[in-house]
């Protein structure tokens, strides 16, 4: 879901709406009977009032549709923030779930049909964060961290789905997670999780589920080379390196031996938005060639130029005119003879995430890695901790 408020100083409102239209709309067509968001309900602990007033506006929707929904916390939310409302939204037959719990057995919910008949058991794992399992002393090596959160987690994950199993076997377990899993494809647009240091989670730790839904990544994928451990993805572009992946929201129905039948169903472009690459020359001929649209097009420009411009942003600005084009982003690109364009040899302040100067910073110093992951989870935990007292 991952209500982004902003990218690069815009607004999303207007994208957010739309979405939760058009999932609402599919919801009716398809006659689903529950919805599940792994993870990110909101980009911080302190989302806008207009993504707190779409929160309520969508779980009341699919209340009056008789449709189950389970919002799970990811790494930007707020545990508190999705606390405050958790008992009132379950008379509506939502599920709130800001954390893990010390009685696994509380984290399984039973998805019922239209008829009220339960059709599958939900094992419903929100973001898992370092204090929630597991408290490690002073002195431990970062390998041997590495390895106890690995059995903490997958311990706490298979004492959830024998919860599970224990109140019925004659339906479908589902599971969900907000993690990054081996060999998960990232975008510029992820934070990396750090759980205590756990970097990546192996794929082969889960139970044995009959549909795995994660959240954290996204770009849509399977998880371990299994069909059924899906990351759907975002449902819009979060970074502009996400350009060119069709987002999707993915139906899951099960047949008479629980295994998943899954539908992709595209979501479209709410805001159109274009990376022009290249010397200026060309990136004014891709400005010209901008087919019209009812939005503005946001842009990340790359320029490929020999020659550092210190007139860059005013020679672009020239370029629009009076065209519906945003450039959100200027990029100046290395140009190598042999290598091509490589990363941008320049950035502000202002092109980065918060995280992306930290990490720098720390390799800018020499730290040794081990430390890196270490004083990048205490930076990670401090930054949760705050937007959760915001």
């Amino acid at each position: 879901m991952a209500p982004w408020p902003k990218l690069y100083g815009e607004s999303r409102e207007a994208e957010h709406q739309a979405f939760a239209q058009w999932l609402v709309q599919q919801v009716r067509e398809h006659d689903i009977d529950a919805v599940i968001v792994a993870g990110d309900i909101f980009d911080t602990g302190a989302p806008p009032s207009y993504a707190r007033t779409l929160y309520n506006r969508i779980a009341e929707t699919l209340s009056a549709e008789n449709c189950q929904l389970i919002l799970l916390a990811g790494n930007h939310d707020s545990a508190a923030v999705l606390a405050e409302n958790k008992s009132l939204l379950k008379r509506l037959n939502v599920h709130v779930i800001p954390m893990v719990a010390e009685d696994p057995e509380e984290l399984v919910i039973p998805l019922r049909n239209k008829a009220g008949e339960v059709a599958a058991l939900l094992c419903a794992l929100p973001f898992i964060r370092p204090r929630d399992l597991v408290r490690l002393g002073d002195g431990v090596g970062h390998q041997d961290i590495q390895a106890e959160l690995v059995q903490q987690i997958q311990q706490y994950y298979h004492a959830v789905y024998q919860a599970a199993k224990a109140k019925n076997t004659a339906v479908p377990i589902i599971g969900t997670g907000h993690l990054t899993t081996f060999g998960a494809q990232l975008s510029e647009s992820v934070r990396e999780i750090y759980v205590g240091t756990l970097q990546h989670f192996p794929a082969d730790a889960f139970p044995p589920f009959d549909y795995l839904a994660l959240g954290h990544i996204h770009r849509a994928q399977t998880v371990g080379g299994l069909e059924h451990y899906r990351y759907s993805g975002s449902p819009i572009a979060l970074s502009f390196d996400e350009l060119g992946r069709e987002k999707q929201v993915l139906q899951v129905s099960f047949n008479a031996h629980h295994q998943a039948q899954i539908t992709s169903i595209q979501v479209p472009v709410f805001q159109p938005m274009q990376v022009l690459r290249g010397n200026l020359e060309a990136i004014k001929k891709s400005i010209n060639a901008l087919p019209a649209t009812g939005r503005p097009v946001w842009v990340e420009v790359q320029v490929e130029e020999q020659d550092y411009l210190s007139d860059l942003h005013q020679r672009i600005e020239a370029m629009l005119e009076d065209k519906p084009i945003e450039v959100l982003r200027i990029r100046r690109m290395h140009l190598s003879p042999t290598q091509g364009a490589t990363q941008q040899a320049q950035e502000t302040l202002e092109e980065l995430q918060h995280q992306e100067v930290f990490e720098r910073r720390l390799r800018e110093a020499e730290v040794p890695s081990e430390q890196q992951a270490q004083l990048t989870a205490l930076y990670e935990q401090v930054v949760s901790e705050m937007e959760e007292q915001a």
